[in-house]
C-alpha cells in the first residue's frame, strides 16, 4: 500500500554546526524562541520555517517571499547542498522523567494519498488557519522543510533488523541540541536495502501521528500543481510525495505525553456540584489538600497501572480523583450523537471518556464548542493547569489532568476510521527541522 522511496535530500554543508542551525517545528516555537533562533546563527533554519513578519509587508515582500529568496541564496552560496538520492536513518536520544530513551525514524519520500484511500490514515481533525500558513510557505519554497511523523506496524521487528547494520557505520551528522537531546543521521544509499525497505512497506498502512495539517497542505499543493500544468502529474513527480519520518508503533522510544485541559468561565455552581454530577459514571474520591502536580500525576499513574480509566478534576476548593465505574463504561458503549460511527477503539480512549462523560454529559460542553475553543484551553504542564483552577477566586475554572494516550491506540483508532478529540497526543521530542529538506522538483 505505502509507496516509500529515497529522496535527494538537501542538507546543511556545515554538519559540525548543526546545533546552531536547526529548530523544532514551527508549531511549538514561541515568539521569544523565534527571536533566539534568529540571533543564534545567520543561517538558522528559522528564516525558512517560521520567518518574521516585518512592518510594511505586502503581497510581494513578506515572510514567505523572504523564505524563498533565502532558500535560493543558501543553495547558491553552498550553505545547503543537495545529496544523491538516499533514505535517511534518524536516531534521537533523550531523557524524560529520569529515564533514557532512543527513538528511530526512517526519513523517506512517501507517496501522497487521500485519507479515504485507507493507505495513510489520520487520527485527528485539522483547522483551516495552520493549513493556509503552511500552504503559502510550500508554494514559496517548493520543499518540505520538516518531516511529518507516521507510524507503522512491525511486531516482528523485521525492518529494525534490516536497519540495524546501518547503525554501526559512522553517522553523517551527530550533534546535541540546547535541550540535551542527541541527534544522529545516516544516509542510506544501498539500492538493495532501498528495495527491501520498499517491499516491507508495500503491503502496509501508515498512521499519521504528527503533522496532519502539513499533510493536507501537501495534498493541496499537489492538486494545485496539477491544475497549474493543466494535466495529470507524472506518476514519479516530486509533488506527488511528501517527507515522512516513519517509526514503528513498537519502538520503545516512542514517547507520548499527556495534554491537560483547563475549562474556564464555567458556572461556579456546576463546578461545586461536580461530585454529584459525576457520581453515576465515576467513583469520586476527594484528595486531601494540598495536592501538587507530582502527587496528582502519581495518583493518575497508579490508576493507569491498575488498568483503570481515571482523571484528576481540580477546582478552587477541592481536587477529585475520578475513576470510571462499570456504569460509565456501559454509557461509553452506547455513546452516540456526534460519534454515531465511533469504534470500540475510540470508545476506550481516556480522552473520549473525558469529553463524553465529563465535558458533554456533566458540564454541557459539546464537541462543537470544543472545536470552537469555547471554555477550553490546553497545557502539557500539570502545575499550570492546577494553578489556573486554584487561583480563580470565582470558582469557575476547572483543571482536568489526564494520562497519556498510548501509541497503539492511535493506530487502532485510525485503523477503525475514527478521529480522536483535539490535543489527544503530543509526541516527545519533536522531530528536528533543518536536518533533511525534501525538494519538490
Amino acid at each position: 500500500m505505502a509507496d516509500v522511496r529515497p529522496l535527494p535530500g538537501i542538507r546543511y554543508a556545515a554538519a559540525d554546526q548543526l546545533a546552531a542551525l536547526v529548530t523544532p517545528p514551527y508549531d511549538v516555537i514561541a515568539p521569544d524562541a523565534q527571536a533566539s533562533y534568529y540571533a543564534r546563527h545567520p543561517d538558522n533554519i528559522i528564516r525558512l520555517e517560521l520567518g518574521r513578519d516585518e512592518p510594511g509587508d505586502d503581497e510581494l515582500n513578506n515572510r514567505y517571499t523572504r523564505a524563498a529568496a533565502t532558500f535560493a541564496e543558501w543553495r547558491l552560496r553552498g550553505v545547503l547542498r543537495q545529496d544523491a538520492p538516499a533514505l535517511y536513518l534518524y536516531e534521537q536520544r533523550f531523557t524524560w522523567d529520569g529515564r533514557e530513551y532512543r527513538r528511530l525514524s526512517l526519513l523517506a519520500r512517501v507517496r501522497l494519498e487521500p485519507w479515504e484511500a485507507g493507505i495513510i490514515l489520520p487520527h485527528e481533525y485539522t483547522l483551516a488557519k495552520p493549513k493556509d500558513d503552511r500552504l503559502k510557505l510550500l508554494r514559496a519554497c517548493a520543499a518540505n522543510l520538516s518531516p511529518l511523523l507516521a507510524l507503522y506496524d512491525d511486531p516482528d521487528h523485521e525492518l529494525a533488523r534490516l536497519l540495524a547494520p546501518s547503525l554501526e557505520a559512522p553517522a553523517a551528522a551527530d550533534f546535541t541540541d540546547e535541550t540535551g537531546e542527541r541527534h544522529r543521521l545516516w544516509a542510506l544509499r544501498d539500492e538493495s536495502l532501498a528495495h527491501a525497505i520498499a517491499a516491507f512497506f508495500a503491503p502496509r498502512q501508515l498512521y499519521m501521528a504528527d503533522g496532519h495539517h502539513r499533510y493536507e497542505t501537501a495534498l493541496a499543493y499537489r492538486d494545485e500543481q496539477a491544475a497549474s500544468r493543466k494535466a495529470d502529474l507524472p506518476s514519479d513527480d516530486a509533488a506527488r510525495f511528501t517527507l515522512l519520518a516513519l517509526s514503528a508503533v513498537e519502538d520503545s522510544g516512542l514517547l507520548v505525553l499527556p495534554t491537560h485541559r483547563i475549562l474556564r468561565e464555567l458556572d461556579p455552581a456546576a463546578v461545586a456540584a461536580l461530585p454529584t454530577l459525576l457520581d453515576r459514571h465515576f467513583t469520586v474520591e476527594p484528595l486531601a489538600a494540598p495536592v501538587d502536580a507530582p502527587a496528582a500525576l502519581a495518583r493518575l499513574a497508579e490508576a493507569h497501572h491498575a488498568g483503570e480509566t481515571a482523571f484528576i478534576a481540580a477546582g478552587l476548593r477541592e481536587t477529585l480523583l475520578l475513576r470510571l465505574r462499570p456504569a460509565g463504561r456501559a454509557a461509553m458503549d452506547r455513546a452516540g450523537d456526534e460519534n454515531d460511527n465511533a469504534s470500540d477503539a475510540w470508545r476506550r480512549l481516556d480522552l473520549a471518556v473525558l469529553h463524553e462523560l465529563v465535558l458533554r454529559d456533566a458540564l454541557g460542553i459539546s464537541g462543537a464548542m470544543v472545536r470552537a475553543g469555547e471554555h477550553i484551553s490546553y497545557t502539557r504542564d500539570a502545575a499550570v493547569a492546577l494553578a489556573a483552577a486554584h487561583d480563580d477566586a470565582t470558582g469557575g475554572t476547572l483543571a482536568l489532568l489526564v494520562n497519556a494516550t498510548p501509541p497503539a491506540a492511535i493506530r487502532d483508532v485510525a485503523h477503525a476510521g475514527g478521529r480522536m478529540p483535539q490535543k489527544s497526543t503530543y509526541f516527545y521530542p519533536k522531530l528536528i527541522t533543518g536536518l533533511v529538506i525534501n525538494p519538490l522538483w
